[in-house]
């Protein structure tokens, strides 16, 4: 046998081998997210970060519902899967009534669209180190510019 067949027999199982653990991999990984609070505009909203662990199925998209702090019903954001995309990032409209410490639950799946089957699924729960009563009730600045709100005064 020819020492480059060696080389090859070896590259050809290490392909092999890391091909067997992406089945094994999660199709969704949230990876990072958190409440914003701009104290700027008396706003705050909260979202995450999702990353495939492996390559998402065509047909599919991934759907977020976000429960909403003051009570009504959840927030739910829906993105197509594209090919191309690393990563998914997902955030709620404004919200109101965040209590500190208090656990939130966003619940993420991914379906196929045509015929609504939930193909994976991960829970995560946010928490804001803030009370939203901290903020301002007005926005303290208005316009791109951040000038001082009129209103205030």
């Amino acid at each position: 046998m020819h020492p480059w067949m060696g080389c090859l027999l070896l590259i050809t199982s290490l392909l092999l081998c890391s091909c067997d653990g992406e089945a094994e991999k999660p199709y969704l990984e949230i990876t990072g997210g958190g409440f914003i609070f701009n104290y700027r505009i008396a706003e705050g909203f909260y979202g995450f970060v999702l990353k495939p662990g492996r390559a998402l199925p065509n047909d599919t998209e991934i759907v977020a519902e976000f429960e909403d702090p003051a009570g009504g019903p959840a927030f739910i954001i829906r993105q197509s899967v594209r090919p191309e995309l690393i990563q998914y990032m997902f955030r709620t409209p404004p919200v109101t009534g965040v209590v500190k410490n208090q656990p939130y639950q966003v619940r993420v799946m991914l379906v196929k669209k045509s015929t609504g089957q939930e193909l994976a699924k991960t829970i995560k729960m946010f928490r804001s180190n803030i009370n939203q009563s901290d903020l301002p009730e007005k926005a303290l600045t208005i316009g791109p510019g951040y000038h001082p709100n009129p209103a205030l005064k």
